[in-house]
């Protein structure tokens, strides 16, 4: 193992001590199927910690992703027509773009200048806790390639 994937696998454990999870290697395994702004179903992240921990179930890795949903951990996503996807980037109140050809998903900031409504008009008694921005197009590989939204 490089110094480099040392230190995000203590990087990892130490986030899971913080949140009061125990450190497991599936749940490591977890955390090293991502890479910087990746979205991830539950079956890309089987399939990834598959290729370290070969005896990992599919349902020990959807045990893992609540889990770490719950901690704060994970970031869980639900775009139309999709399966829910994950993402470690979590913490901040950053929304979506979504290609509604191949489905690529991608981070971006919060809406700068004029505000995206965030704000309900009526709250019917909930406490609100975060909004939800989607914006959906065409990416620049399907925009060039013709494909149709």
């Amino acid at each position: 193992m490089t110094s480099n994937a040392t230190d995000e696998r203590e990087r990892a454990a130490a986030r899971l001590r913080g949140a009061g999870l125990k450190v497991t290697e599936s749940r490591l395994a977890v955390f090293d199927a991502f890479h910087a702004g990746e979205h991830l179903d539950a079956d890309d992240v089987h399939t990834r910690v598959a290729e370290l921990l070969p005896t990992t179930s599919r349902q020990a890795v959807y045990g893992v992703l609540g889990a770490l949903t719950d901690a704060g951990l994970l970031r869980r996503i639900e775009p139309a027509g999709s399966p829910a996807l994950y993402e470690t980037r979590t913490g901040d109140n950053h929304h979506h773009l979504v290609c509604t050809s191949c489905g690529k998903v991608f981070d971006v900031g919060c809406v700068v200048g004029e505000a995206a409504c965030l704000t309900p008009s009526e709250t019917h008694g909930f406490r609100i806790a975060t909004a939800e921005v989607t914006f959906w197009g065409l990416c620049p590989e399907c925009s060039a390639s013709g494909a149709l939204s």
